[in-house]
């Protein structure tokens, strides 16, 4: 099965042709029950299949055990971004990132291989106070329009900040998951499983709940 037609695939080249390094992308599936592993395994086989600055990796949860601990994968399917060092920036997309969310996992892309866009200096000096463990869960549904700007918020911190870790969590794929945190309506953001809040918000209002989070 194609995911992408050709106008689509158009679109991606020239983005892609933006890329400053190359990026890995590590995929975590597994055999059966998995629901979108195989679906995920084709659709980001097709997107590297655009770019030679883009480089799949599949990978088994239960086979490559190590290196999901090393990721700190726990679903599946998972997607890891490594940059042109084989560093992980500390962002994952938990569930296929299609339909608008192809619009976060681009954006993340182009951010891991040195397309970086800066942060404004009054949120950059808040994210360098940041100093303990923080994790971000942005549960998201693949046809909410709004959800692509949070989880790129999310992520952006993550790779500013070595302390904070930032997921991208696919709520339909996921339905356990959600329920656990109670996702009535996305994206919702959840902050170190405590704090949390919901939709596309500014980056201030991310901050002062990690701020509430670390405090």
């Amino acid at each position: 099965m194609k995911y992408l037609n050709e106008e689509s695939k158009n679109q991606l080249v020239e983005i892609f042709n933006g890329m400053k390094d190359e990026v890995k992308i590590l995929v975590f599936t597994k055999e059966e029950p998995c629901e979108t592993c195989e679906e995920t395994r084709d659709f980001l086989s097709e997107l590297t299949s655009l770019s030679e600055k883009l480089h799949i990796q599949l990978l088994d949860m239960n086979k490559d055990e190590a290196k999901a601990k090393e990721y700190n994968v726990t679903l599946t399917p998972s997607i890891v971004l490594l940059d042109k060092d084989n560093k992980y920036r500390r962002i994952k997309f938990n569930g296929i990132p299609s339909g608008h969310e192809i619009n976060s996992f681009i954006s993340g892309v182009m951010e891991v291989s040195g397309h970086n866009s800066k942060l404004p200096d009054r949120i950059e000096e808040r994210l360098l106070k940041v100093n303990k463990p923080i994790n971000i869960k942005v549960f998201v549904t693949l046809s909410c329009p709004h959800c692509p700007g949070a989880v790129e918020k999310a992520h952006k911190l993550a790779m500013e900040n070595e302390h904070i870790e930032a997921d991208m969590i696919e709520a339909q794929t996921f339905y356990d998951l959600s329920e656990e945190y109670n996702v009535s309506s996305v994206p919702k953001i959840v902050i170190n499983d405590k704090y949390e809040f919901v939709g596309n918000q500014p980056l201030e209002v991310f901050l002062d709940e990690i701020e509430k989070a670390i405090a």
